[in-house]
């Protein structure tokens, strides 16, 4: 165990600026930042420079083989996760993947079985399991407050808030829209609230609707002449426990909300709505509903960097990995697979760590 972690940062785009580096700075003398790696070496030099890193690097293979680094944060697009992930571990490096894990289920599969030999630590940025209302919910659930948890919904809308910056309307770079993008995150707080079942079948449909026109973006104008991903995904994920997931998501949709993630619960003891967290239950011959009047304030991001920080120097186990990582994965190609043969596939036919 060492006292300082040394961290470099592959991929200088957005979510690095704004919440990997802050969050990493955070951690104070515990963290070392020494290298940002971009394809773009100008845009590389400048970040360094800005966070007082010692190197900027456009290749992370020179990079790995210049600098002494514990762990990486892989901030690019989703296309890359896979070669960035395989090149950090083969480094000896811990790795923070962005979420979604990879393009494919083969590749998820990969980084978790190489890590897994290579014993360093493999998590994603599934940053709403730091959420306080899920960390609540999770101890009502762990004390058998909602039962057995056999329905769920997951929501992740927009209106019209398709992103106008960085490559999210590029499928070839993405693997998809909204549902890899957005839905993910949803879908994966589902998932580990219900304690990561084994799925059984994935229905999927996805749409094209509204990307395409040149209309109002609540999030800035987008490339509608060279949009190649859906904005709006449906799926239904049946258990082999018998439990159901139903999923909404959009990048833009006629809804009222501008924004809307939420993913509600439905038990034989009790339910629930995540954000805001409420349950319901039925105490004493009364339905009675339970909303916290304090939760802890500190951010689910800065949580998920600090939390990742102490399992890299005390060898603790982190709230995602690698195995999740592929279970997801599964599921969210399998939607996909699924909408473009226009019928349910099974998930047993997906290759599975």
């Amino acid at each position: 165990m060492t006292n300082k972690l040394k961290v470099a940062i592959i991929g200088a785009g957005g979510i690095a600026q704004a919440v990997h580096i802050p969050n990493y700075l955070k951690c104070g003398e515990r963290v070392e930042l020494v290298a940002v790696c971009d394809v773009v070496l100008d845009k590389a030099r400048e970040l360094a420079s800005e966070v007082k890193a010692s190197y900027a690097f456009s290749d992370y293979v020179e990079m790995f083989n210049t600098v002494d680094i514990d762990a990486v944060s892989i901030c690019t697009p989703n296309k890359f996760h896979y070669p960035a992930t395989m090149g950090a571990i083969e480094a000896g490096c811990h790795v923070l993947c962005e979420k979604p894990p990879a393009m494919t289920v083969e590749e998820a599969a990969e980084m978790a079985e190489a890590a897994e030999k290579a014993g360093k630590i493999l998590t994603y940025g599934f940053h709403y399991r730091h959420a306080p209302e899920v960390e609540a919910l999770k101890r009502f659930i762990d004390h058998d407050e909602l039962g057995d948890i056999y329905a769920a919904n997951v929501r992740a809308m927009r209106r019209r808030g398709i992103p106008g910056w960085g490559v999210f309307t590029n499928k070839e770079l993405q693997g998809g829209g909204p549902l890899i993008d957005i839905g993910v995150h949803m879908l994966d707080t589902a998932l580990y609230l219900m304690g990561y079942p084994e799925p059984d079948t994935v229905f999927g449909v996805t749409y094209q609707k509204i990307g395409k026109q040149n209309g109002v973006g609540l999030m800035g104008p987008w490339d509608w002449e060279n949009f190649t991903i859906e904005d709006m995904a449906r799926g239904m994920i049946t258990f082999k426990n018998g439990a159901s997931i139903l999923l909404d998501s959009a990048f833009a949709a006629n809804v009222e909300k501008h924004d809307e993630m939420n993913v509600t619960l439905m038990g034989d003891k009790g339910g629930a709505d995540v954000f805001p967290l409420k349950i319901y239950q039925e105490k004493h011959d009364v339905l009675v509903d339970t909303t916290p009047s304090h939760l802890p304030e500190k951010g689910h991001h800065e949580l998920e960097i600090e939390r990742f920080v102490e399992a890299c120097l005390s060898g603790t186990p982190t709230i995602s990995n690698g195995k999740e990582g592929v279970f997801l994965q599964q599921i969210i190609n399998g939607l996909y697979e699924s909408a473009e043969k226009g019928e349910a596939v099974k998930i047993e036919s997906i290759i599975k760590v």
